[in-house]
């Protein structure tokens, strides 16, 4: 596995959303590192509970959205335990397409649990912020409720884009703002019933009130989807799932 490359250097002065708290650059990756360290090993359960069992349907067309290129270079980003780069290699194998795909993250403890459960896959230890890979070098780019993990979210962006071919897509799954009339329960679920659940299942209340509050202070789809034009995506677009509860945005570089 590759080296982690430190995270981009930032002026004191400046200050991140770690939840709902305002945190330096560096406390935010440290606290962000150590929040999934904690939940790796019930990751995988705590998803299926949390979102009674939705992110599988999610997932599922979120994996399907992506093209399929034989002999194509694909990259899952913040790819965790390898849950979807799974689904996307069973995809591929299905069409009877070969790739080269590569799980990457920055937490060794995902990539630890994900190794012994995908040995088939390849893995990499990686800041999205400063990928190890050439320019030009990566057909599919993706990443799945990660991106709100990062602490510079226009570096890992700019670092999509360098690392795709003319002609590669980037693809970003995220919690997104739940549209009314459900904003008010959905508040309800997201403060009182997933830090409990966090409490009861994972034996860690704080981290999953972080995940919770982490989503509130995320970009909007609008902000986003400029973002990523701001960037140099072309024909970028997004679509929604479950009411807003997530976003698709996808873009292509050329």
């Amino acid at each position: 596995m590759a080296k982690v490359p430190p995270p981009t250097k930032n002026s004191t002065d400046n200050y991140f959303d770690f939840g709902f708290k305002k945190v330096t650059a560096d406390e935010k990756t440290e606290k962000v590192a150590s929040v999934f360290e904690r939940v790796a090993s019930r990751y995988d359960v705590m998803n299926d509970v949390m979102s009674l069992g939705l992110h599988r349907l999610w997932k599922s067309r979120f994996v399907e959205s992506l093209p399929l290129r034989e002999n194509g270079v694909y990259l899952d980003m913040a790819g965790g335990t390898g849950d979807i780069a799974q689904s996307i290699y069973k995809r591929l194998k299905s069409f009877g397409i070969h790739v080269n795909l590569t799980v990457s993250d920055i937490n060794p403890a995902m990539i630890g649990i994900g190794q012994k459960r995908y040995p088939h896959l390849n893995w990499l230890l990686a800041n999205a912020e400063a990928l190890p890979l050439a320019e030009n070098s990566v057909d599919v780019y993706t990443i799945a409720f990660g991106l709100r993990n990062v602490t510079y979210r226009e570096k890992a962006l700019e670092e999509a884009f360098r690392v795709l071919k003319p002609g590669g897509k980037f693809a970003c799954l995220e919690f997104s703002q739940v549209q009314a009339p459900f904003q008010k329960l959905y508040d309800i679920y997201s403060f009182c019933m997933i830090p409990k659940m966090g409490e009861w299942i994972a034996h860690d209340k704080e981290s999953y009130q972080y995940l919770s509050e982490s989503i509130r202070t995320f970009l909007t789809r609008d902000k986003l989807l400029g973002l990523m034009k701001q960037t140099g995506f072309e024909r970028a677009r997004y679509e929604t799932y479950t009411g807003g509860i997530v976003a698709l945005h996808t873009g292509y570089k050329f």
